[in-house]
């Protein structure tokens, strides 16, 4: 693509849809069939430790019963393949864009194949059940809770993220509801620094509006697509 030397791509529940996980907020606003409130807040860990840890305990299980898809299996020959700034920013938590090979990725709501520390901050890979009490191998609390960003907490690396935003030439989400801020806003972010702006999504989300072109369609069709063009068109 002419003059576009800096992507900056955003990619939500809809990319991994396709590969079977859950978007997060379903029929009623539930997740996986509990309320978003009773298992991803701060108050609802502090007020129900056991319900939050075996929530996230059967979401991490399940990532080895899926497969990245075509999205994921794009993006990552994207990342492979663009010779100039590329970051590519996931709302989602599991690590499909990691396993089809993206390495130039920010988790902004964090990962489930990680545990983070509630007294010291340190995070670190984790694989298995995390009971509520396990404890820190850095400071030895015993505060070790899902590495997710709960509802009330500000997501990873935000820093990070708008500064890729503002010196973007083209900012690409797919696959976004654009009704969870901060992301519904990064639209408005790259807008106003100059970038071009795509929506590649089911259909039109919440932000639509913002954007120069909609693209709407599976994202196992269109991010493709769209990879081959921006590396070949």
């Amino acid at each position: 693509m002419p003059n576009v030397q800096r992507l900056v791509v955003l990619t939500g529940a809809g990319v991994s849809a396709e590969s079977g996980i859950a978007t997060f907020r379903g029929p009623g606003g539930l997740w996986e069939g509990h309320r978003v409130e009773d298992v991803c807040t701060p108050e609802a860990l502090a007020h129900d430790p056991a319900l939050v840890h075996r929530f996230y305990d059967l979401r991490r299980a399940a990532l080895d019963t899926v497969a990245p898809n075509a999205a994921h299996d794009a993006l990552a020959r994207l990342d492979a393949a663009w010779p100039g700034e590329l970051l590519i920013v996931t709302q989602n938590v599991d690590d499909l864009h990691e396993r089809a090979g993206a390495r130039r990725l920010l988790h902004m709501h964090g990962a489930l194949r990680s545990a983070l520390c509630a007294t010291c901050e340190t995070r670190r890979p984790w694989r298995d059940a995390l009971p509520p009490g396990t404890g820190c191998d850095a400071c030895g609390a015993s505060a070790l809770r899902p590495d997710i960003v709960f509802f009330g907490e500000i997501p990873y690396d935000m820093d990070r993220i708008e500064a890729a935003l503002a010196r973007a030439d083209l900012f690409v989400s797919i696959g976004t509801s654009g009704a969870v801020y901060p992301a519904a806003g990064f639209v408005r972010i790259a807008a106003a620094a100059g970038a071009a702006t795509l929506e590649l999504n089911l259909e039109r989300s919440a932000g639509s509006d913002w954007f120069d072109e909609s693209r709407l369609g599976p994202a196992g069709a269109l991010v493709p697509a769209w990879v081959d063009e921006v590396l070949h068109g």
